[in-house]
């Protein structure tokens, strides 16, 4: 099914990692149901990753309400378990206490069916969670389960604001990070300089959303197509998005959620040719005029800069337009909405706005935030 996988060393580790790694938060399902994993096509699609080279299977505590450690326990049974790395996370917005980190962990150890976790993350760091998790001793509880031998690296995946990154990276001796990174989202959260700050610091880059949840494959804006077909080289949009983040030398793992054989298979096909510095400069260019016609897409000029908050009625000002520009750049309206309702939350909502103007008065881009917030409650709040 591949020629060859390619593997990079994890920061200062030492492990060679696939640089494609299997993401299970969304594997197959039965009827529509993503509490209900397929196990007859979920095992199979895992072991089938594994043969072709793949070492790193990457879950987390609510992926399929639990069922995605309970299939990546059933598909490393027969010798699969010494063929791969298995990467978990501390559900941290769960946890009021230490006693709750020891809960989760031993609960997922359970699941897993396994003694160690090789890399247990704490997940979605970012501001709203840190403070508390770190007064609550999440440093301390990551060394004793070390010492313990249940888990055998750290890392964290990283949901916050660049200057947070940094502070976190500094802040303990981590062996790895996961950081969103795709063509468009060069600069959101930790972006590219959070990636070389990681880097440089010797901790392991993995990357996750390089597809960005596959709105850059599906239901593609026709001007953005038209630059892919125009290119001397013929690549489909799921290969120059991967080899995009795959050209970058302090990248380390590429993650992507596959789940048929086929896409499976394409995405092998594609790591085929996943070396560090390997774009040309002409290909390099057209994926800046890909990225460019998709920031033209936006609705508002919002840049996130935060100058509009905080709001005095505890509005979220970017954070309800970034789903408002997804949802006109990726002309994908649901995920935008699920995102929206997944990530903002109910009292920083736009339906919260009482059109005070304070916002308008200091955004430096000259957005017009209420009119922009209407449009978000039309787009999200209204059937």
């Amino acid at each position: 099914m591949v020629k060859q996988m390619l593997y990079r060393e994890l920061g200062v580790t030492g492990e060679r990692l696939s640089i494609l790694g299997l993401g299970c938060m969304r594997l197959p399902v039965k009827n529509g149901d993503s509490g209900q994993v397929d196990m007859d096509l979920a095992v199979p699609l895992i072991r089938t990753a594994i043969d072709s080279g793949i070492n790193y299977l990457d879950t987390g505590y609510p992926y399929h309400n639990g069922q995605s450690e309970i299939a990546i326990s059933k598909a490393v049974k027969d010798g699969y378990r010494e063929k791969v790395f298995i990467a978990d996370k501390l559900p941290i917005w769960l946890v009021e206490n230490r006693q709750d980190m020891d809960k989760y962990l031993d609960e997922q150890l359970k699941r897993l069916g396994i003694e160690c976790i090789d890399f247990y993350l704490l997940h979605t760091v970012k501001e709203s969670y840190w403070e508390k998790m770190i007064s609550n001793g999440v440093l301390e509880f990551l060394d004793d389960a070390k010492a313990s031998g249940k888990i055998k690296y750290t890392g964290f995946s990283y949901h916050g604001e660049l200057e947070l990154f940094f502070d976190v990276v500094d802040s303990y001796n981590w062996d790895m990070c996961q950081v969103q990174y795709n063509i468009v989202d060069q600069n959101y959260q930790a972006g590219r300089e959070g990636i070389r700050y990681a880097a440089a610091n010797g901790v392991g880059v993995v990357v996750m959303e390089p597809l960005r949840g596959g709105t850059l494959t599906k239901n593609v804006p026709e001007e953005v197509q038209e630059i892919w077909d125009e290119s001397r080289v013929k690549r489909k949009p799921a290969e120059w998005a991967l080899r995009f983040v795959w050209d970058l030398d302090d990248v380390d793992v590429v993650l992507s959620g596959m789940n048929t054989l086929e896409e499976l298979k394409q995405n092998l096909e594609t790591a085929d040719q996943g070396y560090p510095n390997s774009l040309s400069s002409e290909e390099k260019e057209i994926i800046r005029e890909v990225k460019s016609v998709y920031s033209q897409r936006k609705q508002y000029n919002c840049t996130q800069c935060g100058y509009c908050v905080p709001c005095p009625q505890g509005v979220d000002i970017p954070a309800n337009l970034l789903q408002l520009n997804n949802a006109y750049m990726f002309q994908d309206e649901d995920n935008a909405k699920m995102n929206y309702y997944m990530g903002v939350k109910e009292e920083e909502r736009a339906v919260n706005c009482t059109g005070c103007g304070e916002c308008e008065k200091i955004c430096p881009q000259m957005v017009p935030i209420q009119k922009a917030l209407m449009d978000v409650r039309k787009k999200f709040e209204q059937n």
